[in-house]
């Protein structure tokens, strides 16, 4: 199989992250050909320990690291508050790692190799990103959860990352009535809840009235995961680690598009 047959899967998503790297479709479709005109002229290589899509954008990395990366100007620089605005305001390292696991789900292993760095770096560098979009997408947060324990861990993990609880609710109603008085920008919601009620039912009712980024915690993922459309986009299987839940809130509420709207 030739080099082009081999790459051709994986063009169209390497695409979409130098998109989203340089904030620009023509931009970044500029470094994907350069990219595969080195790759072609044999300048570059794919490294034969990684998989072929792993070794594409790690070859892409390298191309953008010599030139894009030093030509950017300084994240402060970009302006606007649309989703594209906000990844350009953050450091060229801490994006790179950012969109490579939450726009383009390799692991953070994968992400090491692509950017040639150790896992600690990796760690370092998502949770340096994940710092400055939580500063920055502050809001006031609505958590849907009967269990008095597991609130208040949620609610310690929310408020740790600059945000605002404006109400805990233990059943469906209860949540209903929350909206009702405050709108958050952000629900973190359990499935099955203390009157027997669902949270499913009740993020529902949520969505017919306001347009939010949720998030489900629960310890009955089968009942989301049904194989229909839509599916959540956010779940976290119960027990959950801190970090995951973090990393959740940051991902859904930068590439929520109701945000961009209102924001813009």
């Amino acid at each position: 199989m030739g080099l082009l047959a081999r790459l051709a899967p994986h063009l169209p998503y390497v695409r979409r992250y130098a998109r989203a790297l340089t904030g620009d479709q023509v931009t970044g479709d500029g470094y994907v050909r350069v990219a595969l005109e080195a790759l072609a002229a044999g300048e570059a290589v794919l490294p034969p320990a990684m998989t072929p899509r792993v070794a594409l954008y790690h070859v892409f990395q390298l191309i953008w690291r010599s030139t894009g990366a030093q030509l950017e100007p300084r994240p402060l620089a970009a302006v606007g508050d649309d989703a594209a605005s906000r990844l350009m305001r953050i450091a060229p390292p801490s994006r790179q790692a950012f969109l490579l696991t939450a726009l383009e789900g390799f692991t953070p292993s994968e992400t090491a190799q692509i950017l040639g760095v150790d896992f600690e770096e990796v760690e370092r560098l998502i949770a340096q990103a994940q710092t400055e979009i939580d500063a920055e997408l502050a809001t006031g947060v609505l958590i849907i959860e009967d269990e008095p324990v597991i609130a208040a861990d949620i609610e310690a993990l929310v408020c740790e990352l600059g945000h605002e609880v404006l109400d805990i609710a233990a059943t469906r109603s209860e949540a209903v009535a929350a909206i009702a008085s405050a709108r958050p920008g952000l629900v973190l919601a359990d499935i099955q809840l203390a009157d027997g009620s669902s949270g499913i039912d009740a993020v529902r009712d949520i969505l017919s009235e306001i347009d939010v980024p949720v998030i489900f915690i629960t310890a009955f993922p089968e009942r989301l995961l049904t194989g229909e459309r839509p599916e959540p986009t956010f779940l976290i299987t119960k027990p959950f680690q801190p970090e995951t839940v973090k990393a959740a809130i940051g991902q859904a509420l930068f590439f929520h598009p109701a945000r961009e709207r209102a924001d813009a």
